[in-house]
């Protein structure tokens, strides 16, 4: 054998590998192997693989699946090249087809053979469809840039609904601002995992965010500074109903709170009339709690909660209005409890639904008020007594703010460390004993942003401990494990690459992808 010969048989085989390096990875022909979160209900494959091409479509049976049909269009042209243009009608071969169909809320099916997909269900079960389906593919999809493909799905059937009806994340823009395009990409991030609603911390010591019109100095000085003296910020009504619309187009609902009878110091300083003493405090820009509260004696406050209360209610569709409640040292208990009492009535004359934290379960609650636990299984339990639901966000599992480690570079460790691991492994119907599942709403993750101040660091907190948490509002507990979630988890790092996503590389989960793109 020559040496030419002998080169050839060593090079041939090295450029082969190279060649199928720079390929996108294939998809596998077995629909169970998708690495989908929240894992779906059921999942059954048949072995082949559907294509999706230049002349593929996205068709539609109804016209309210318009806006829905265009956020998928959004996300599969870039990356595909191709125009995937929206028709009515009956679909062809290559077409993606969502079709809408009564059955279970937010329920869907994915039907995949080798000529068509078909996503079926409610309105809001086939975007979340969607969102699965953005999973089946190759991250690459994920590209803002035209990559090269192949786009193929595994075929078979997913047929899926979620365990809770209130999945949601709550972003504390009182302690750092954050504006409209931010908490728009939060929107898209959560609502990839199918979290439909986005609590909006939205008053505190450190800032009042939302335009009051019969109230202005709430926003233009309560909101003028934030945590460490920054300029802070504010939302006009048209920015939150620009918000409120975007949120929508997703099936995320948005629920705002206005924290009361504490944490209310951005008011204090905006009026003096809502003092005691009629003495405006001044702005505050540090991180200690339970120092604040409303003069609950004057009968100026409630003209003030039913303003605020009055004008939110006008610009938000959702059905709850977040009051708060929570460490109101500052407020004695006996004038805590009329408080929470009379703004409760105030909330509902809105055609409101009261949520709270857990403390406001010491007050006689109205009906249809849930009760956010975070702190005391007591106080979830005194609103269950009372006929509430609980919203579930133990700070100790749910808290994003909380550091991972002792080594992490933002966040508090109040509520201890959390690890991927162990914001993962525990379920809320055995949370708290004697709490049942069908006392439960659903859950929450809380972000507070004391230590939070850009996108990049909201990302880090949030990923990868989200999607677990969202997985926990979605699957059924006894189909959960984390040694296999680890697993799946391990195989999105591609994709939250491709997207920008600044997340924490936990050394709880074995990682496969390229090079990590942001620190």
């Amino acid at each position: 054998m020559n040496l030419d010969r002998i080169k050839w048989l060593v090079f041939f085989p090295v450029i082969g590998l190279f060649w199928a390096s720079c390929q996108t990875p294939s998809v596998p022909m077995d629909l169970t192997e998708a690495n989908v979160i929240p894992l779906p209900t059921s999942v059954e494959a048949t072995g082949s693989s559907f294509e999706l091409m230049a002349e593929s479509h996205i068709v539609i049976s109804d016209g309210s699946l318009q806006s829905t049909a265009e956020i998928l269009q959004g996300i599969l042209k870039p990356s595909t090249g191709y125009s995937l243009e929206v028709v009515t009608g009956i679909p062809s071969d290559g077409d993606i087809y969502l079709v809408l169909e009564q059955g279970d809320a937010e329920a869907y099916t994915i039907s995949i053979n080798e000529d068509q997909v078909a996503i079926k269900g409610d309105a809001p079960g086939i975007f979340w469809g969607v969102q699965t389906m953005r999973q089946l593919l190759p991250p690459q999809i994920e590209a803002r840039t035209v990559q090269p493909g192949p786009w193929r799905i595994a075929t078979g059937t997913i047929t899926d609904k979620p365990t809770y009806t209130y999945r949601g994340s709550m972003l504390d823009v009182a302690r750092h601002f954050f504006g409209v395009d931010d908490v728009k990409r939060y929107i898209d991030l959560i609502s990839m995992y199918k979290l439909n609603y986005l609590h909006l911390g939205l008053s505190n010591d450190q800032g009042w965010r939302i335009e009051i019109k019969s109230w202005p100095r709430l926003a233009t000085h309560g909101g003028s500074t934030e945590v460490g003296g920054g300029e802070g910020g504010y939302y006009t009504q048209e920015d939150y109903v620009e918000l409120v619309d975007y949120a929508a187009d997703r099936f995320v609902t948005m629920v705002p709170e206005i924290d009361m009878p504490g944490h209310t110091n951005a008011a204090l300083a905006s009026y003096a009339e809502l003092n005691c003493d009629g003495k405006a405090r001044d702005l505050y820009t540090g991180i200690e709690v339970g120092f604040s509260t409303l003069c609950t004696d004057k009968e100026v406050t409630y003209r003030f909660v039913d303003d605020v209360i009055r004008e939110l209610s006008l610009i938000t569709p959702g059905p709850y209005i977040h009051i708060g409640g929570d460490e109101s040292h500052a407020t004695p208990i006996d004038k805590y409890i009329p408080f929470v009492n009379r703004v409760q009535q105030i909330v509902t004359s809105y055609n409101k639904k009261v949520l709270g934290w857990d403390e406001i379960a010491n007050a006689d609650l109205v009906k249809d008020a849930v009760v956010q636990y975070w702190d005391r299984a007591d106080n979830a339990l005194k609103g269950v007594e009372q006929g509430a639901k609980v919203l579930m966000s133990p700070a100790s599992r749910t808290y994003l703010d909380m550091q991972y480690d002792s080594t992490s570079p933002l966040g508090l460790h109040w509520a201890g460390y959390i690890e991927v691991d162990t914001s993962y492994i525990w379920d809320p119907a055995s949370m708290v004993e004697a709490l049942d599942q069908d006392d439960i709403l659903g859950i929450e993750t809380p972000l507070w942003t004391e230590t939070i101040e850009t996108m990049d660091d909201i990302e880090y907190m949030v990923f990868p401990r989200m999607p677990g948490i969202a997985e926990i509002g979605w699957t059924p507990s006894d189909q959960r494990d984390w040694e296999e979630y680890k697993v799946r988890l391990g195989k999105q790092k591609e994709r939250f690459q491709i997207m920008e996503i600044n997340f924490y590389e936990s050394a709880t989960v074995p990682w496969e992808g390229i090079e990590k793109v942001k620190g």
